[in-house]
């Protein structure tokens, strides 16, 4: 992998060379089609749905698909096929919200154990630990279970949880620049310790920190979708995903089964997208 000091020392254009690599990756531009697909339903979803994703209707409950409806409806005789294109809304605001909280806090955090080290690495760095050897689902069940379920909870929630994984790969990052031959000349400088990790050092550290929140929000979108699943995440009346199967899963024994694929399908779509990406941009990083 290229070192940060390297990366730094590159002209600008070789950013714009890194970004034409990526579009000829076929995986690259399979996952983004994927997800800039299911960000067009988050968006725009609600205005062009042919049913009332909301609207039941009893006398054709459990329908399979047909030409009316093409997913077929639920247990309440809601159209599947809205209600998936709908749901795409609440798990492409929390994900990438919860997402940002943990890059965020875990950057900085990362940062600032990075550039000490010694003993604030040490006690800083066995928490991290101690919280990295907790389940992440397990922990967010306990929290939520505590703080009560919402929108707002389950992106602070998932957002904790992320800070210590994202701050252990900051911190190696760090501690692979510290002691070069720029910081220490922004040391003699007479430099504070905070501009010389926010100015400086950041920057050379971002390209790992841009695959790690691409990881995180695939991380992120499943933990939604299991929070919701287990009625600890996004609540009644949405058309969330997660919750949709936990609605229905009961159901497939029945044979409706496509009360659950459609959803399922989706989270699926969705997570390989973002994966897709990161893996691109990974890949490029490490050549």
């Amino acid at each position: 992998m290229s070192t940060a000091l390297d990366i730094a020392a590159r002209p600008k254009h070789a950013y714009l060379e890194t970004l034409r690599v990526l579009l000829r990756s076929p995986a690259f531009v399979v996952g983004v089609l994927i997800v800039a697909f299911w960000v067009l339903c988050a968006l725009f979803g609600p205005l062009v749905v042919p049913l009332d994703p909301y609207a039941s209707d009893p006398l054709n409950s459990l329908t399979p698909p047909d030409h009316v409806h093409w997913f077929g409806t639920d247990q309440l005789g809601r159209d599947v096929f809205s209600r998936v294109i709908v749901g795409a809304r609440d798990i492409l605001t929390i994900a990438p919200l919860a997402t940002l909280l943990g890059t965020f806090a875990g950057t900085a955090l990362g940062l600032f154990v990075g550039y000490f080290g010694g003993w604030v690495d040490n006690i800083v760095g066995r928490a991290i630990d101690a919280l990295l050897a907790l389940p992440l689902v397990i922990v967010a069940l306990l929290a939520l279970a505590a703080v009560g379920a919402s929108n707002a909870t389950v992106i602070l929630v998932i957002g904790i949880t992320f800070t210590p994984i994202t701050a252990r790969t900051v911190r190696a990052a760090v501690l692979a620049e510290r002691h070069l031959d720029y910081v220490a000349a922004a040391q003699l400088r007479g430099e504070s310790a905070l501009y010389i990790m926010f100015a400086e050092i950041l920057p050379n550290v971002l390209p790992p920190i841009a695959v790690e929140a691409n990881v995180r929000l695939g991380y992120a979108i499943f933990a939604v979708a299991t929070l919701s699943f287990l009625g600890f995440g996004i609540q009644p009346p949405s058309a969330d995903w997660g919750l949709a199967l936990s609605e229905s899963y009961t159901l497939m024994a029945g044979g409706a089964w496509w009360t659950v694929v459609f959803d399922a399908l989706a989270i699926a779509t969705l997570v390989v997208g973002v994966n897709l990406i990161a893996d691109s941009v990974q890949g490029v990083l490490d050549r």
